[in-house]
């Protein structure tokens, strides 16, 4: 199963791609494997509710079908529930199943409980979609930003050393509280930047495995 999200922030992207156009590529890839597997695959697309559900099938018209619809897929909400997708996911997959679950986890919600429940279920794997730019601001003086999800927009002076010490030591706190909530629910995951060859993360993923 590909649980992919499809709000507005993955229409975000600094350096060869934005990180929608990855999500595509990372689930075209999973799904062709699985094809010569001769797995069936199914996805989920959700924002803040459930956009839509392709079941599970067999075959190499099923896989081009996903990615047709990946490609053209237009969300109907720009917002991120991850709890909501994870419990679509335990009720209606009754199968035990190897699960990527595929966004940059940008929620404002606690989905702890339900990332627990849905790997009891099925064998849960996060792939964490990330530009730089979101890691660390850059000194390009002053510049407007806007929130994809919500719309609203900020301006922020990016001279400020303070302003982007605080931004650091906020993305630091983020990355250390889901890289917590992975390690309690047990699951395996791995960062793919925007920026790099996702080859080699997924590897070293499925090795370590």
């Amino acid at each position: 199963m590909l649980v992919v999200d499809v709000s507005a922030s993955g229409a975000f992207g600094t350096n060869k791609q934005l990180k929608q156009d990855l999500i595509t590529e990372l689930c075209a890839v999973v799904a062709f494997s699985a094809s010569q597997n001769n797995d069936k695959i199914g996805v989920i697309f959700f924002s803040d509710k459930i956009e839509k559900f392709i079941p599970p099938k067999k075959g190499k018209s099923h896989v081009l079908r996903i990615i047709r619809d990946l490609i053209e897929f237009k969300p109907e909400n720009k917002k991120t529930n991850l709890e909501l997708a994870l419990k679509y996911l335990t009720n209606v997959i009754k199968k035990k199943s190897i699960v990527f679950l595929i966004s940059d986890f940008f929620v404002d919600q606690n989905y702890r409980d339900a990332l627990k429940i849905a790997n009891k279920k099925h064998d849960l794997v996060a792939l964490r979609i990330i530009d730089t730019k979101e890691t660390e601001l850059p000194n390009v003086g002053l510049v407007k930003l806007k929130d994809n999800e919500t719309g609203k927009l900020m301006w922020v002076d990016t001279s400020d050393k303070t302003f982007r010490k605080q931004f650091a030591v906020n993305h630091l706190k983020f990355e250390a509280d889901l890289k917590e909530n992975f390690n309690r629910s047990g699951i395996d995951a791995t960062n793919i930047f925007t920026h790099e060859n996702y080859v080699k993360p997924l590897m070293n993923l499925f090795k370590n495995r």
